[in-house]
């Protein structure tokens, strides 16, 4: 049995890139699908804990989700080798017509 993680554990941040950002600003004039915003997310996490907790902090519905999985990268400092953490991206599409998100006003 898996444990039940808070919305806020489950949404660590936004993703703030050029990517991300060209994806929020060309799909919220478009007529076909919603907006598209982009977390990291929790490891554990699945796509009903991510609906939920997109849709309870923001108050929008989810139409669609898709998750990507990141291996850590083996780093070296010196003579020091080291791996950075394994981490989650999810990409969350909202159902056409819903308001335009902005992540610092729902915080």
């Amino acid at each position: 049995m898996t444990e039940q993680l808070s919305v806020w554990d489950i949404l660590k941040t936004p993703l703030v890139t050029e990517k991300s950002v060209l994806l929020k600003e060309a799909s919220s004039g478009d007529d076909e699908t919603g907006q598209i915003l982009t977390f990291r997310i929790n490891t554990k996490a699945g796509k009903n804990d991510i609906r939920r907790a997109v849709e309870e902090i923001f108050g929008v519905k989810v139409a669609k989700i898709r998750t990507i999985q990141y291996q850590g990268k083996m780093k070296k400092r010196g003579r020091y080798e080291g791996r950075r953490a394994s981490w989650k991206k999810a990409y969350v599409t909202l159902q056409k017509g819903e308001p335009f998100v902005d992540y610092a006003e729902a915080i």
